[in-house]
């Protein structure tokens, strides 16, 4: 069971209240707050699971104004803590409006410590449910390659393949436009390979000069040219034993391919200006955006090299046909930007999903979380907005959830679109396709999608 913290927040500015709410929980650590500063304060110093809430605070003290705003500050600063808002006698339509703005319960005064504490347990046991389940969830969820979130079929068949592959000491080619993670591939292949405790070398193929990269490549021996002061090993000595990854290969010049491949077929180097031949023992992968077929039918790539380069080539589809990732990929990386920026942000709001799932992303997952990153520090709202993100706004075509326009393979796309706007709660998920509980549980395992 995940374990909460023993603190309780009690904003109340009566002193009298105050000693009888302390008395009342002798068993929490109390917390005492007497205006929305302190409360405030106090949240940030000691994030309470659980914090009772007088809605008649200074200066309104006899109003609901200043109590509300508290309210809405809390939520929306800790949308984890339960607030249980204590009103006056027969104030209904104020508890009711305070739950609506977020509270998780209300009570009436005169204060009852039997009834408040049941109210305040039943808070706290909420939150450690609720806490048991995310890291259950946490632990549970099928991240087939370490670093890669996914859902779509097409980004699982690529994680499947990598786990076959990475134990091998085969040649990969890694296929994708900028953007998708042939890198982050790349890194599984080796973390997943015996290799995985030796160096992961990274060299950007298109990054480096012409006149460089020989030299980057292969080392070069003292005197070899003007400025070579010292041996110098190449990438593919450092990553003896380890993995070479080649990003954009396809840019490799024409008078470095030859020795590119005289390399992976002897596995031995020679460095710039040196006569002896050192083996390197090294599993190399390879990634490029560019059509090589295509180069080499221009004549600007050998076809000898590409095929000893492609012993097992993996394709990395492009971010608009990965169905539900964006919207997964979306929300984790909000998630993580709203730690690093110190924001509470409330998700997205409809506008920012529809968007999302209709912009094209031609810079894939790297143009998303560039936008998400931007629209984390600029969001105004509670919610990060189709604005925000700097996309424009469309309107969400809700018929694209139903059943009834889908079949077959679109039927699962369905499927997962509604999991993903419904953060994998499946009656939420139900509701939007327009199915029953009960169905929804047969299509999840008709296409063994994971919750």
């Amino acid at each position: 069971m995940a374990q909460t913290s023993n603190k309780l927040l009690v904003v109340e500015d009566d002193p009298g209240l105050q000693d009888q709410l302390r008395w009342c929980f002798d068993h929490y650590e109390v917390i005492v707050a007497g205006d929305r500063a302190g409360a405030m304060e106090q949240l940030r110093r000691h994030q309470p699971p659980v914090v009772t809430l007088d809605l008649g605070l200074p200066p309104d003290a006899n109003g609901i104004t200043e109590g509300l705003a508290t309210l809405e500050e809390i939520v929306a600063q800790s949308p984890d803590t339960k607030v249980i808002v204590v009103t006056g006698q027969n104030d209904r339509e104020n508890a009711v409006r305070a739950v609506g703005s977020g509270a998780y319960d209300f009570y009436h005064k005169p204060i009852d410590a039997e009834i408040l504490g049941l109210i305040v347990n039943r808070a706290y046991r909420l939150r450690e449910l609720e806490m048991e389940n995310r890291s259950l969830m946490q632990q549970n969820v099928d991240h087939p390659v370490e670093g890669v979130v996914a859902c779509s079929p097409e980004m699982v068949k690529v994680c499947r393949t990598i786990e076959k592959v990475a134990p091998s000491d085969a040649t990969i080619l890694l296929l994708g436009d900028s953007g998708t993670g042939k890198e982050l591939c790349a890194r599984s292949l080796h973390d997943l390979s015996p290799r995985g405790k030796g160096r992961f070398i990274a060299i950007n193929c298109a990054a480096i000069p012409e006149n460089l990269l020989e030299s980057e490549l292969f080392g070069y021996e003292k005197g070899a040219f003007t400025g070579a002061v010292r041996q110098t090993p190449g990438k593919i000595e450092y990553a003896n034993s380890g993995t070479l990854f080649l990003d954009e290969v396809g840019d490799l010049p024409m008078s470095l391919q030859a020795k590119l491949l005289r390399f992976l077929q002897e596995r031995v180097v020679e460095r710039i200006g040196g006569r002896e031949e050192i083996p390197v023992n090294v599993r190399v992968v390879c990634a490029t955006h560019q059509d090589l077929p295509e180069k080499i039918r221009t004549g600007t790539f050998r076809e000898d090299l590409y095929y000893r380069i492609s012993e097992i080539t993996v394709q990395i589809p492009p971010l608009s046909a990965r169905g539900g990732d964006i919207i997964l990929l979306a929300r984790m990386f909000l998630d993580l930007f709203c730690r690093e920026q110190g924001r509470n942000l409330r998700g997205f709001s409809k506008d920012a999903l529809s968007a999302l799932e209709g912009y094209n992303w031609p810079g894939n997952v790297r143009e998303l979380k560039n936008r998400v990153k931007r629209a984390v520090i600029m969001a105004e709202g509670k919610q990060v907005t189709a604005k925000d993100l700097e996309l424009d706004e469309t309107a969400p075509n809700e018929a694209d959830f139903s059943l009834r326009y889908m079949r077959e393979q679109a039927e699962r796309q369905a499927v997962m679109r509604a999991l993903s706007h419904a953060c994998g709660k499946v009656t939420a998920a139900a509701d939007l396709l327009g199915v029953s509980r009960p169905t929804m549980y047969d299509l999840i395992r008709k296409f063994n999608l994971k919750v």
